[in-house]
Protein backbone atom coordinates (compact mmCIF):
# COMPACT_ATOMS: atom_id res chain seq x y z
CA UNK A 1 0.00 0.00 0.00
CA UNK A 2 1.57 3.49 -0.99
CA UNK A 3 1.93 6.02 1.97
CA UNK A 4 0.45 9.22 0.95
CA UNK A 5 2.53 12.27 1.99
CA UNK A 6 -0.30 12.90 4.79
CA UNK A 7 0.57 9.43 6.31
CA UNK A 8 4.25 10.20 7.04
CA UNK A 9 3.27 13.59 8.08
CA UNK A 10 1.10 11.82 10.56
CA UNK A 11 4.36 9.45 11.32
CA UNK A 12 6.68 12.15 11.88
CA UNK A 13 4.41 14.17 14.23
CA UNK A 14 3.64 10.93 16.50
CA UNK A 15 7.25 10.21 16.34
CA UNK A 16 8.22 13.58 17.44
CA UNK A 17 5.15 13.60 19.96
CA UNK A 18 6.27 10.27 21.52
CA UNK A 19 9.70 11.30 21.42
CA UNK A 20 8.67 14.41 23.61
CA UNK A 21 6.54 12.36 25.82
CA UNK A 22 9.31 9.85 26.53
CA UNK A 23 11.89 12.77 27.58
CA UNK A 24 9.53 14.60 29.69
CA UNK A 25 9.19 10.73 31.69
CA UNK A 26 12.43 9.53 31.78
CA UNK A 27 15.05 12.83 32.13
CA UNK A 28 13.28 13.45 35.78
CA UNK A 29 14.53 10.36 36.89
CA UNK A 30 17.72 10.19 35.13
CA UNK A 31 18.37 13.80 36.88
CA UNK A 32 17.93 12.80 39.92
CA UNK A 33 20.36 9.56 39.22
CA UNK A 34 22.99 12.10 38.23
CA UNK A 35 22.59 14.13 40.51
CA UNK A 36 22.97 11.50 43.30
CA UNK A 37 26.26 11.19 41.65
CA UNK A 38 27.25 14.72 41.79
CA UNK A 39 28.68 17.53 43.65
CA UNK A 40 25.19 19.14 45.78
CA UNK A 41 26.86 22.72 45.00
CA UNK A 42 27.12 21.85 41.15
CA UNK A 43 23.49 20.25 41.27
CA UNK A 44 22.29 24.10 43.16
CA UNK A 45 23.74 25.89 40.58
CA UNK A 46 22.34 24.23 37.14
CA UNK A 47 25.58 23.09 36.20
CA UNK A 48 24.48 19.50 36.35
CA UNK A 49 22.04 18.68 33.15
CA UNK A 50 23.24 15.12 31.58
CA UNK A 51 26.34 13.85 33.58
CA UNK A 52 27.92 13.95 36.53
CA UNK A 53 29.36 17.01 38.10
CA UNK A 54 32.02 16.51 40.32
CA UNK A 55 31.56 12.71 40.68
CA UNK A 56 31.01 11.42 44.52
CA UNK A 57 29.32 8.79 46.49
CA UNK A 58 29.14 10.20 49.74
CA UNK A 59 25.27 10.54 49.59
CA UNK A 60 24.77 6.83 48.84
CA UNK A 61 27.73 6.02 51.89
CA UNK A 62 25.31 7.56 54.21
CA UNK A 63 22.51 6.34 53.39
CA UNK A 64 23.16 2.42 53.07
CA UNK A 65 26.02 2.92 56.33
CA UNK A 66 22.42 3.05 57.90
CA UNK A 67 21.53 -0.03 59.23
CA UNK A 68 17.52 1.00 59.48
CA UNK A 69 18.02 1.12 55.47
CA UNK A 70 18.50 -2.91 55.71
CA UNK A 71 15.96 -3.62 58.28
CA UNK A 72 13.22 -0.89 55.95
CA UNK A 73 14.31 -3.36 52.50
CA UNK A 74 14.04 -6.48 54.59
CA UNK A 75 10.37 -5.77 55.97
CA UNK A 76 9.47 -4.08 52.44
CA UNK A 77 10.35 -7.22 50.78
CA UNK A 78 8.13 -8.96 52.69
CA UNK A 79 5.19 -7.04 52.13
CA UNK A 80 5.38 -7.10 49.06
CA UNK A 81 5.72 -10.62 48.76
CA UNK A 82 3.44 -11.65 51.00
CA UNK A 83 0.60 -8.67 49.83
CA UNK A 84 0.94 -9.86 46.33
CA UNK A 85 0.54 -13.64 47.28
CA UNK A 86 -2.33 -13.16 49.79
CA UNK A 87 -4.28 -10.58 47.04
CA UNK A 88 -3.40 -12.95 43.96
CA UNK A 89 -4.80 -16.09 45.74
CA UNK A 90 -8.07 -13.94 47.01
CA UNK A 91 -8.19 -12.09 43.91
CA UNK A 92 -7.69 -14.91 40.94
CA UNK A 93 -10.26 -17.76 42.52
CA UNK A 94 -12.71 -14.97 42.84
CA UNK A 95 -12.71 -13.98 39.74
CA UNK A 96 -12.59 -17.57 38.24
CA UNK A 97 -16.14 -17.89 40.10
CA UNK A 98 -17.54 -14.89 39.02
CA UNK A 99 -16.35 -15.81 35.32
CA UNK A 100 -19.22 -18.63 35.48
CA UNK A 101 -22.62 -17.81 33.87
CA UNK A 102 -24.31 -20.55 36.00
CA UNK A 103 -22.71 -19.19 39.76
CA UNK A 104 -25.41 -19.58 42.08
CA UNK A 105 -26.37 -16.02 43.78
CA UNK A 106 -23.50 -14.18 41.40
CA UNK A 107 -25.65 -10.88 41.55
CA UNK A 108 -25.43 -11.41 45.55
CA UNK A 109 -21.94 -11.69 45.49
CA UNK A 110 -21.57 -9.01 43.35
CA UNK A 111 -23.60 -6.33 45.25
CA UNK A 112 -20.78 -7.14 47.90
CA UNK A 113 -18.06 -7.18 45.96
CA UNK A 114 -19.35 -3.34 44.89
CA UNK A 115 -20.26 -1.99 48.09
CA UNK A 116 -16.84 -1.40 49.34
CA UNK A 117 -16.30 0.69 45.94
CA UNK A 118 -18.89 3.80 46.74
CA UNK A 119 -19.17 3.03 50.81
CA UNK A 120 -15.71 3.10 53.06
CA UNK A 121 -15.97 4.15 57.07
CA UNK A 122 -12.49 6.28 56.54
CA UNK A 123 -9.76 6.00 58.42
CA UNK A 124 -10.92 6.28 61.99
CA UNK A 125 -13.38 3.63 61.75
CA UNK A 126 -10.63 1.75 60.39
CA UNK A 127 -8.49 2.39 62.91
CA UNK A 128 -10.68 1.88 65.38
CA UNK A 129 -12.04 -1.36 63.88
CA UNK A 130 -8.19 -2.80 63.41
CA UNK A 131 -6.94 -1.35 66.83
CA UNK A 132 -9.57 -2.36 68.84
CA UNK A 133 -11.33 -5.28 67.34
CA UNK A 134 -8.43 -7.05 65.63
CA UNK A 135 -5.32 -5.73 67.66
CA UNK A 136 -3.51 -4.86 64.49
CA UNK A 137 -1.77 -2.05 65.56
CA UNK A 138 2.08 -2.75 65.44
CA UNK A 139 1.95 -6.16 63.76
CA UNK A 140 2.22 -7.30 59.68
CA UNK A 141 -1.67 -7.89 59.32
CA UNK A 142 -2.60 -4.07 58.67
CA UNK A 143 0.43 -4.16 55.73
CA UNK A 144 -1.06 -7.01 53.86
CA UNK A 145 -4.57 -7.87 54.88
CA UNK A 146 -6.53 -4.80 54.32
CA UNK A 147 -5.97 -4.36 50.53
CA UNK A 148 -6.24 -8.43 49.77
CA UNK A 149 -8.47 -7.36 46.84
CA UNK A 150 -10.57 -5.09 44.89
CA UNK A 151 -13.50 -5.05 42.43
CA UNK A 152 -12.13 -3.77 39.75
CA UNK A 153 -8.81 -6.50 40.00
CA UNK A 154 -11.40 -9.02 40.19
CA UNK A 155 -13.54 -7.18 37.19
CA UNK A 156 -10.28 -7.23 34.84
CA UNK A 157 -9.32 -10.63 35.86
CA UNK A 158 -12.28 -11.88 35.10
CA UNK A 159 -12.47 -10.27 32.08
CA UNK A 160 -9.67 -12.25 30.98
CA UNK A 161 -10.78 -15.46 31.90
CA UNK A 162 -14.14 -15.08 30.42
CA UNK A 163 -12.40 -13.33 26.58
CA UNK A 164 -8.92 -15.75 26.31
CA UNK A 165 -9.69 -19.11 27.66
CA UNK A 166 -12.72 -20.62 25.75
CA UNK A 167 -15.53 -22.27 27.20
CA UNK A 168 -15.43 -25.53 24.73
CA UNK A 169 -12.25 -25.81 27.39
CA UNK A 170 -14.01 -26.04 30.20
CA UNK A 171 -16.59 -27.95 29.13
CA UNK A 172 -14.24 -31.10 27.89
CA UNK A 173 -12.48 -30.90 31.35
CA UNK A 174 -15.88 -30.94 32.93
CA UNK A 175 -16.81 -34.01 30.66
CA UNK A 176 -13.64 -35.70 31.66
CA UNK A 177 -15.03 -35.49 35.38
CA UNK A 178 -12.70 -32.72 36.43
CA UNK A 179 -13.50 -30.57 39.29
CA UNK A 180 -13.51 -26.65 39.61
CA UNK A 181 -10.31 -27.07 41.27
CA UNK A 182 -8.49 -28.86 38.82
CA UNK A 183 -9.94 -26.87 35.88
CA UNK A 184 -8.88 -23.77 38.06
CA UNK A 185 -4.88 -24.77 39.06
CA UNK A 186 -4.42 -27.35 35.65
CA UNK A 187 -6.03 -24.91 33.04
CA UNK A 188 -7.16 -21.49 34.00
CA UNK A 189 -3.67 -20.47 35.73
CA UNK A 190 -1.04 -21.55 32.98
CA UNK A 191 -3.24 -20.22 30.34
CA UNK A 192 -3.34 -16.95 32.55
CA UNK A 193 0.02 -15.59 32.90
CA UNK A 194 -0.10 -12.20 31.08
CA UNK A 195 -3.03 -11.28 33.92
CA UNK A 196 -1.69 -12.85 36.74
CA UNK A 197 1.95 -10.63 35.99
CA UNK A 198 -0.23 -7.71 35.68
CA UNK A 199 -1.73 -7.82 38.84
CA UNK A 200 1.23 -9.21 40.48
CA UNK A 201 3.06 -6.12 39.33
CA UNK A 202 0.63 -3.47 40.61
CA UNK A 203 -0.20 -5.24 43.84
CA UNK A 204 3.67 -5.57 44.32
CA UNK A 205 4.19 -1.79 43.44
CA UNK A 206 1.60 -0.92 45.91
CA UNK A 207 2.70 -2.88 48.51
CA UNK A 208 6.33 -1.55 48.25
CA UNK A 209 5.33 2.22 47.93
CA UNK A 210 3.29 1.43 51.52
CA UNK A 211 3.59 4.82 53.42
CA UNK A 212 0.44 6.29 54.83
CA UNK A 213 -0.92 2.62 55.98
CA UNK A 214 2.82 1.91 57.99
CA UNK A 215 2.77 5.46 59.45
CA UNK A 216 -0.89 5.72 60.78
CA UNK A 217 -0.48 1.86 62.28
CA UNK A 218 3.21 1.08 63.25
CA UNK A 219 5.85 2.52 65.13
CA UNK A 220 9.52 1.91 65.56
CA UNK A 221 9.29 -1.40 67.25
CA UNK A 222 6.61 -3.84 67.00
CA UNK A 223 5.59 -5.86 70.19
CA UNK A 224 8.44 -8.00 70.18
CA UNK A 225 10.88 -5.01 69.97
CA UNK A 226 11.45 -5.91 66.08
CA UNK A 227 10.97 -2.91 63.78
CA UNK A 228 8.13 -3.18 61.08
CA UNK A 229 8.67 0.29 59.00
CA UNK A 230 8.68 -0.62 55.74
CA UNK A 231 11.70 1.39 53.53
CA UNK A 232 9.65 3.92 52.89
CA UNK A 233 9.30 5.40 56.31
CA UNK A 234 12.19 4.60 57.38
CA UNK A 235 13.66 6.64 54.49
CA UNK A 236 11.34 9.68 55.64
CA UNK A 237 12.80 9.66 59.01
CA UNK A 238 16.01 9.94 57.85
CA UNK A 239 15.59 12.64 55.54
CA UNK A 240 13.21 14.55 58.32
CA UNK A 241 15.67 13.15 61.56
CA UNK A 242 18.30 14.76 58.73
CA UNK A 243 16.40 18.37 58.32
CA UNK A 244 16.11 18.72 61.85
CA UNK A 245 19.24 17.98 62.64
CA UNK A 246 20.37 21.01 60.00
CA UNK A 247 17.79 23.46 61.86
CA UNK A 248 19.60 22.38 65.32
CA UNK A 249 22.94 23.18 63.93
CA UNK A 250 22.26 26.67 62.95
CA UNK A 251 22.37 27.61 66.70
CA UNK A 252 25.48 25.22 67.01
CA UNK A 253 27.72 25.44 64.35
CA UNK A 254 29.37 28.15 62.64
CA UNK A 255 28.37 29.30 59.04
CA UNK A 256 30.74 26.92 57.49
CA UNK A 257 29.88 23.99 58.99
CA UNK A 258 26.02 24.98 58.63
CA UNK A 259 26.33 24.81 54.90
CA UNK A 260 28.32 21.77 54.30
CA UNK A 261 25.96 19.62 56.24
CA UNK A 262 23.03 21.53 54.38
CA UNK A 263 24.56 20.54 51.41
CA UNK A 264 24.99 16.55 52.70
CA UNK A 265 21.31 16.80 53.54
CA UNK A 266 20.23 18.04 49.93
CA UNK A 267 22.47 15.30 48.38
CA UNK A 268 21.11 12.63 50.10
CA UNK A 269 17.50 13.26 49.13
CA UNK A 270 18.99 12.23 45.62
CA UNK A 271 20.24 9.24 46.73
CA UNK A 272 17.22 8.19 48.92
CA UNK A 273 14.85 8.30 45.67
CA UNK A 274 17.07 6.05 43.60
CA UNK A 275 17.69 3.78 46.61
CA UNK A 276 13.55 3.52 46.96
CA UNK A 277 13.01 2.91 42.90
CA UNK A 278 15.87 0.57 42.35
CA UNK A 279 13.96 -2.71 43.30
CA UNK A 280 11.12 -2.13 41.05
CA UNK A 281 13.32 -0.80 38.45
CA UNK A 282 14.70 -4.11 38.35
CA UNK A 283 11.71 -6.23 38.54
CA UNK A 284 9.51 -4.65 35.59
CA UNK A 285 11.86 -5.55 32.52
CA UNK A 286 10.90 -8.76 32.94
CA UNK A 287 7.09 -8.66 33.29
CA UNK A 288 6.90 -6.06 30.84
CA UNK A 289 5.39 -8.22 27.61
CA UNK A 290 3.20 -9.65 29.66
CA UNK A 291 1.75 -5.99 31.72
CA UNK A 292 1.14 -4.43 28.22
CA UNK A 293 -0.46 -7.70 26.78
CA UNK A 294 -2.81 -8.10 29.91
CA UNK A 295 -3.31 -4.23 30.81
CA UNK A 296 -4.87 -4.53 26.80
CA UNK A 297 -6.70 -7.25 27.20
CA UNK A 298 -8.48 -6.33 30.27
CA UNK A 299 -9.38 -2.40 28.63
CA UNK A 300 -10.04 -3.66 25.05
CA UNK A 301 -12.67 -6.44 25.97
CA UNK A 302 -13.84 -5.29 29.08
Amino acid sequence: MRRTRADKIFDAANVALLSIITFAMIYPLWFVIVASFSDIVKVNSGAVTIWPVGFQTDAYYNVISNSFIWTGYRNSIFYALAGTLIKLSVTLPAAYAMSKSNLRYKKFFTTMFMIPMFIQGGLIPSYILFSRTYGFVNTIWPMILPGATSLMQIVIARTFFTSTIPDELHESAEMDGASHVYIFFSIVLPLSTAIIAVQALQAAVGHWNSFFTAMIYLNDAGRDGISLVPLQLVLRKILVTSQAQAEIAEFMADMTDLNEYRRRVEQIKYALIIVSVVPILLVYPFVQKYFVKGVMIGAIKG
